[in-house]
C-alpha cells in the first residue's frame, strides 16, 4: 500500500480472484411512471399509474455478484434461492449476464417468492416500495441443499462472503450455526460477513459492519438516530477486532471507513463528492471490493482504502444499484479527493489553539522543517479585490437553471434551487471557475427547466458570470487608480509584511489561482506584490482539464525535486489544502473573513480542516507567530 502504483498493482491481480457469495440475492425493479395521471381504471375508478420504462438490476447478494464482476473477479461462484417465478428468472438471466457461475443457484419448489424491491418512480421522486418474499419460510431439505452448495464453493474461492439482507431470507439463525461449520471445515478460505440482523452468531469471519450494527455485535443495542462519533466508532472496531480475532472493516457513511487487522487501526477518510449522490447498494460495492483484494493476495487496509474509492462512485449513480469498473477506479485516482476530521471541522470545542496566538494546530507539523517553497492562493487569501463573488454567481446560477421560468417560477420550485444553488457553491468554493460551470451544466439539466437547446456549455456560462463578475472588479481596480482607495483596502490583513518576510529569507513565491493568468497577474501588480513573486504567478488556462492550483504544485514538486516539507502551501479553498497534503507539503488554512480582512470566518475553518489544513490563521496579523511555528526563525 506505500507503493505510488499501489492502484495498478492491487487492480492486476483482481482477475485472478476467485469469489463466492451466498446469502439474498434480490432483484431491484424500477418502474418509471409516467406523470400523467389523467387516465382512470374504469373498474376502480383511479388514477393509472402507466409504466413509461422499467429496469431490473441485482440487488442483495445479486449486487455483489455485479460488483464483483464489474471489477474483474476472475471467478464468481453464486448460492442463493429463488422462487419459480418471473423474478427469479430475470435474476438468473442478470447473473449469468455478469459472468458468475450459478450451479449454486436453486430453485425452491414451494411457494418461496424471489425478494424483489419493486420502486415505482415519477420522474425523479421514488414512490412507496412494493417489496416481494417478505414472508418466506425456509424449508429444512432445501437449507441442506444450499449449505452442500456452500461447502462446494468454499473449496473452489479464496474468499467467500455470506450475506444476510433481509429478516425472511436464507440465513436462519439455525442454519448459521452450520454455517460456521461450514466455516470452521474451510481454514484457507476467508469468509466475510455483511449481516444486518444475526452478526453476533457468527464464528471465524471478518466482518463489514456500520458502527451500530458493531454495537449490536457486542450486544449494545443503539438507536439508529443515535450519533456515533469518529473516536467511538474506533473503539467499537478495536473491540469487534479482539472478539472475533479478524480483521474488521467499520464503514461510516460519508466519513470513509475504519479497518482493523493485526497491523492496528487504520483511519481511511471520505471522499469529497459534489454532485448529487444515492446510497444505494453502496455498501455492496465496499463489500464486493474488499473480498476482491483480499481474494487477490491483498491486505485489509490496501482493501478498505480501494473499496472506499469504489463506494464514492456508486453512489453517484441515481435510482440504480451501481457498480465501480476499474476503469472508474482508475479516473479517480490513487490520491482521491478526501475528506479529513469532519468532525473537528464541525465541532470547534476539540480547537488546539497556540498558546497566546489564534493559530489552530489541527495536525502537528513534521520535524526539522526547512520551507524553503510558498505556493499562495490569492483571492481570499492575499487579496479581497474578488470578495462578494459569491454573490454574484448564486443568482447568475439561480436565473441560468430556471431560464424563462424565472419570473414566475412557483415559491416551491424557486427555493429549492436556490437551496441547491447555495450547497454547491458551498461544496466547490476553491475550484476553478470552469469546473464549477460544468457543474452549473448539469444542474440546469436536472432541473429541466431549459430547453436543450438553449443550454449553453461551460464556457458560455463562466463568460455570463465572468462579465459581472470583472464589471465589479474593474470598479474597485478603478477606484485604487483614482487614489480613493489603497492597495491595503483589497489585502488580508499584514499579507504583504508576511510576502516581504518570507522574500527576503530567499523563500521563492508561488501564485497559484483559479481565476484567468492574465486577470490574476493584473490584480497582483495593481496591488502591489506582483514582484515578490518574480514570475511565478500562475491562473487558469481555459481548460477544464486543467485545475491551476494542481497544476502549479505538480511543476513546483517535479521541476525542483523538492520534498514534502520544504512547501508550505497558503490558501483560504479547500483544492490547495488538498493538493499540499496529497504531497506532504504543509497546509497552511487561512480563515479569512474578506468583508473585514482580519477575524475568522467559520465556514471556512470547516471547509479547510475538511481538506486537510495542518494549521488554521485567520488573517496574518501574527505573521511573526505563524513563521516561527513554520520554522523560518530557526
Amino acid at each position: 500500500m506505500e507503493s505510488a502504483n499501489w492502484l495498478e498493482t492491487t487492480l492486476a491481480s483482481i482477475p485472478a480472484a476467485k469469489v463466492g457469495v451466498f446469502g439474498d440475492f434480490c432483484l431491484d425493479c424500477y418502474w418509471l411512471i409516467d406523470p400523467d395521471l389523467s387516465e382512470r381504471s374504469v373498474e376502480t375508478g383511479k388514477c393509472v399509474h402507466r409504466v413509461r420504462r422499467q429496469r431490473y438490476s441485482l440487488g442483495g447478494a445479486g449486487n455483489l455478484a455485479a460488483n464483483l464482476a464489474a471489477l474483474g473477479v476472475g471467478e464468481i461462484h453464486v448460492v442463493g434461492l429463488i422462487g419459480r417465478d418471473m423474478f427469479g428468472r430475470r435474476m438468473l438471466e442478470l447473473l449469468r449476464e455478469c459472468g458468475a457461475q450459478c450451479d449454486g443457484m436453486l430453485q425452491s419448489q414451494d411457494d418461496w417468492q424471489t425478494p424483489a424491491y419493486s420502486k415505482p418512480c415519477i420522474e425523479e421522486e421514488e414512490q412507496n416500495r412494493i417489496d416481494f418474499g417478505a414472508f418466506n419460510t425456509l424449508a429444512d431439505e432445501t437449507a441442506d441443499a444450499l449449505l452442500r452448495e456452500l461447502d462446494r464453493v468454499a473449496g473452489l474461492c479464496n474468499v467467500v462472503i455470506l450475506n444476510e439482507q433481509v429478516p425472511a431470507g436464507i440465513t436462519t439463525a439455525s442454519m448459521v450455526e452450520k454455517i460456521n461449520t461450514v466455516v470452521k471445515n474451510h481454514p484457507k478460505t476467508q469468509f466475510i460477513v455483511d449481516s444486518r440482523h444475526k452478526a453476533a452468531l457468527y464464528k471465524g469471519c471478518l466482518f463489514k459492519v456500520n458502527a451500530h450494527e458493531a454495537a449490536r455485535l457486542l450486544g449494545e443495542d443503539r438507536p439508529l438516530d443515535e450519533r456515533i462519533g469518529a473516536e467511538e466508532a474506533k473503539t467499537l472496531a478495536r473491540r469487534v477486532r479482539e472478539r472475533t480475532k479478524q480483521a474488521v472493516f467499520l464503514t461510516r457513511g460519508e466519513n470513509g471507513l475504519l479497518v482493523c487487522d493485526g497491523e492496528g487501526l487504520h483511519e481511511i477518510p471520505g471522499i469529497l463528492i459534489v454532485e448529487r449522490t444515492d446510497p444505494v447498494g453502496a455498501g455492496d460495492t465496499t463489500l464486493a471490493t474488499i473480498a476482491s483484494v483480499l481474494a487477490s493476495g491483498g491486505d485489509a487496509k490496501t482493501a478498505g482504502t480501494l473499496a472506499n474509492i469504489a463506494a464514492s462512485i456508486t453512489v453517484r449513480k441515481l435510482q440504480t444499484t451501481g457498480t465501480a469498473s476499474p476503469e472508474e477506479l482508475r479516473a479517480v485516482g490513487p490520491t482521491p479527493d478526501y475528506v479529513y476530521t469532519p468532525e473537528l471541522a464541525d465541532d470547534p470545542r476539540g480547537a488546539r489553539i497556540l498558546e497566546g496566538t489564534e493559530i489552530e494546530i489541527v495536525r502537528d507539523l513534521p520535524e526539522n522543517l526547512d520551507i524553503r517553497h510558498a505556493i499562495f492562493d490569492h483571492d481570499g487569501t492575499i487579496s479581497t479585490l474578488r470578495q462578494g463573488w459569491e454573490q454574484i454567481m448564486e443568482p447568475m446560477m439561480i436565473r441560468a437553471i430556471l431560464g424563462k421560468r424565472y419570473a414566475d417560477a412557483d415559491e416551491g420550485l424557486y427555493h429549492k434551487v436556490v437551496d441547491t444553488v447555495r450547497r454547491y457553491i458551498d461544496k466547490t468554493t476553491g475550484i476553478q471557475t470552469l469546473s464549477q460551470m460544468r457543474g452549473l451544466v448539469e444542474l440546469v439539466k436536472q432541473f429541466g427547466c431549459v430547453p436543450e437547446k438553449d443550454i449553453l456549455d461551460i464556457h458560455g456560462y463562466k463568460a455570463v458570470y465572468n462579465e459581472e463578475l470583472l464589471a465589479m472588479v474593474r470598479t474597485r481596480v478603478e477606484k485604487l487608480r483614482r487614489g480613493e482607495l489603497d492597495s491595503a483596502d483589497f489585502q488580508i490583513k499584514k499579507a504583504l509584511e508576511l510576502l516581504e518576510f518570507l522574500h527576503a529569507r530567499g523563500v521563492k513565491l508561488y501564485m497559484a489561482s483559479g481565476t484567468d493568468q492574465a486577470d490574476v497577474v493584473a490584480e497582483a501588480e495593481s496591488l502591489g506584490y506582483a514582484g515578490l513573486f518574480e514570475g511565478r504567478v500562475f491562473g487558469a488556462v481555459g481548460d477544464v482539464n486543467v485545475e491551476a492550483k494542481r497544476d502549479v504544485l505538480e511543476r513546483i514538486f517535479r521541476e525542483n525535486a523538492l520534498s514534502g516539507a520544504s512547501v508550505a502551501v497558503f490558501g483560504d479553498g479547500p483544492v490547495e489544502m488538498r493538493e499540499a497534503r496529497k504531497r506532504n507539503g504543509v497546509a497552511v488554512g487561512v480563515a479569512s473573513d474578506e468583508v473585514r480582512r482580519f477575524g475568522a470566518n467559520p465556514s471556512k475553518r470547516a471547509r479547510l480542516i475538511r481538506a486537510g489544513a495542518d494549521l488554521i490563521v485567520p488573517d496574518f496579523s501574527q505573521w511573526q507567530r505563524l513563521t516561527k511555528t513554520l520554522g523560518f526563525s530557526k
